[in-house]
């Protein structure tokens, strides 16, 4: 029996064996629709994402649900259990998809992704899977709209803070005023 794979069976393969080594490794995903996008357009956006460690990638449907198949997938929701995505009805894939694999900070690859819709109108968003949650285009503009882990950790600690800078304000308002009032009974008698 003759058991010879054809070279573009092969590559199909070996493109689906990629993928999903980086689904394995994403903590996020971000499907977008990327036509219109120039080829020279398409490099920038991955360049500025990889340095975000982030990639963007643009495969077929076919192969893209081949891969998350074969990390025990079903055919339109997507989620992570038990460190699988699994999917259970596709209809997100439609139309030239490009994909946005996120392996860090999940936020930073977003406003990126968002700086260049809003520079070229383009790519559009789908949807996207953060944190076993299918999220609409909308719902992940909103959360590229968010400012940066440093900030927001930065705005908490000076709101937990805040409260105790303004008791000490009052506490040292309270001896000040003794102080002036003493100081004040001290010129008074001389």
């Amino acid at each position: 029996m003759n058991t010879k794979i054809s070279k573009n069976r092969e590559k199909k393969e070996q493109i689906v064996a990629k993928l999903s080594e980086k689904l394995a490794k994403a903590k996020a995903l971000v499907f977008t629709n990327y036509q219109g996008l120039t080829h020279k357009q398409l490099e920038g956006l991955k360049k500025s994402l990889k340095v975000l460690n982030a990639e963007f990638i643009v495969t077929k449907n076919t192969l893209l649900r081949l891969a998350l198949k074969m990390e025990n997938a079903r055919p339109a929701k997507l989620g992570r259990s038990g460190g699988k995505w699994k999917m259970e009805n596709d209809e997100g894939l439609q139309n030239p998809t490009a994909t946005l694999f996120v392996y860090d900070d999940v936020i930073m690859p977003l406003k990126q992704l968002t700086k260049s819709l809003k520079m070229l109108g383009l790519p559009t968003i789908k949807f996207g899977i953060l944190d076993n949650q299918v999220l609409a285009g909308e719902q992940l503009l909103k959360l590229a709209s968010l400012p940066s882990r440093e900030v927001l950790l930065a705005q908490v600690v000076s709101g937990l803070k805040s409260p105790i800078f303004g008791l000490h304000r009052a506490l040292s308002w309270n001896l000040q005023r003794l102080v002036f009032t003493l100081r004040a009974i001290e010129t008074k008698k001389n």
